[in-house]
């Protein structure tokens, strides 16, 4: 199955290259391509690729705050920071903000290809896993395509799809803070980010998961002011 890889890369000469060296390799690679942190985020959001090579040093919007951004909902997709100035304080701050690996410039296509394969092959039973929206939540399995809650004696609990949606953003983000506007992006659309209902709206279906999930003491949906929501799961399943 070939990979779907977005680069993002404001060297067009070394865009090509790379592009063109994936693309040529035996299985290949189905390469996208933005020029900016910001072009990166769009085709990110409409294309979700399998993993995200990304330099850091780039005009409009450089590698690390995109990467912010993305790791605001995505907590799974594989991340290759790529840059020809690395030192210790750039590697600490990609990896604080979800970086999984890095990749000094220059490099060559197959050098990349090898860091590519190594990742997707550590993050393959966590993606399998996300594949099927399934997610551990105390003493539940959210199965997010469905909508429902399922407990360990096999009782079940269905909610609704913007339920389904919000938690599913927290469990693939537990023990992380998710954005209210992140959030609200993702399940409303970027036009109803700030909107003062839509917030409201958002309040509403947390209050109504934390009714759901009460039965459940290590479950909690905690509001963390002035910034977003975080699910806290105490059951290492």
């Amino acid at each position: 199955m070939m990979i779907k890889l977005l680069l993002v890369e404001d060297d067009a000469n070394l865009c090509y290259i790379i592009q063109s060296g994936l693309e040529d390799m035996i299985g290949g690679y189905e390469v996208l391509t933005a020029k900016n942190g910001e072009e990166g985020l769009k085709v990110w959001r409409k294309e979700h690729p399998d993993i995200i090579v990304a330099d850091i040093e780039m005009p409009v919007m450089n590698g690390f705050e995109m990467v912010a951004k993305m790791r605001e909902t995505d907590g799974n997709t594989p991340i290759l920071f790529a840059s020809g100035r690395i030192s210790p304080k750039d590697v600490t701050a990609g990896y604080k903000l979800g970086g999984n690996n890095y990749i000094k410039k220059p490099f060559v296509p197959e050098e990349m290809d090898a860091h590519i394969k190594a990742l997707l092959k550590m993050n393959q039973g966590l993606k399998m896993r996300n594949e099927a929206d399934i997610y551990p939540i105390g003493k539940y399995y959210f199965d997010y395509r469905h909508a429902l809650l399922t407990d360990i004696v096999g009782n079940t609990k269905t909610i609704t799809t913007q339920e389904a949606h919000i938690l599913k953003l927290l469990a693939a983000n537990k023990g992380n803070i998710v954005r209210r506007n992140a959030i609200m992006e993702e399940c409303w659309g970027k036009d109803k980010s700030d909107d003062y209902f839509t917030s409201r709206s958002l309040d509403v279906f947390v209050t109504r998961l934390r009714n759901i999930l009460k039965d459940d003491p290590n479950i909690e949906i905690k509001t963390m002011k002035g910034v977003g929501l975080m699910l806290i799961d105490e059951v290492q399943l």
